[in-house]
């Protein structure tokens, strides 16, 4: 039994009721997760675990505190951003049920359920910031301050016809009012 993410639990297998509770870091040996974000290796994570005996195995319910990085989804500049976790899974006694996650040897082995809870909590759209107004269109460069004016798109040639009806002198706006007095 070793491994930083192996939790001992005889002293509470079989006895329902009983709880143990553990606090403890862990600094990743490899990168966990693939997007533009992602859980670098070398990272530390902070794990809070409750481990509960109940009849069926040992019921684990904790919280994971860790650190993203990556690149933002929309002007590309380097985001570090913390997270927070929470994850619950019964670990089943050997033998009984078959699961996904198993008692062994009289201990609970972490880390393939907290590498999916962290994981899967990474944004799929990372952003610096929430109105992060991203690059410009035409040169490329990171825009600096969101002017809050929309600029209009180029117009795709196919449906420039269109655009010819709604700008006849505002016959669009005449139109509208001639629909709404019949």
């Amino acid at each position: 039994m070793n491994g930083p993410f192996i939790l001992p639990a005889r002293d509470i297998v079989r006895r329902p009721g009983e709880m143990r509770e553990h606090a403890f870091s862990v600094a990743l040996k490899e990168q966990w997760g693939e997007g533009i974000v992602s859980f670098e290796a070398g990272s530390e994570i902070d794990l809070d675990v409750r481990l509960e005996s109940v009849h069926e195995g040992i019921l684990v319910t904790g919280t994971v505190d860790a650190t993203y990085s990556g690149v933002c989804g929309r002007c590309l500049i380097d985001i570090r951003q913390p997270v927070e976790v929470e994850f619950q899974e019964l670990f089943a006694y050997p033998g009984e049920e078959e699961t996904d996650f198993e008692v062994q040897d009289d201990h609970v082995d972490l880390e393939t359920l907290v590498r999916d809870a962290t994981v899967l909590a990474l944004p799929f759209q990372p952003v610096c910031q929430p109105d992060c107004p991203g690059l410009d269109p035409e040169t490329g460069e990171r825009l600096t301050t969101n002017t809050g004016t929309e600029q209009a798109a180029p117009i795709d040639p196919r449906w420039s016809a269109l655009q010819q009806i709604t700008d006849q002198d505002g016959t669009a706006q005449s139109r509208t009012a001639e629909k709404e007095e019949s």
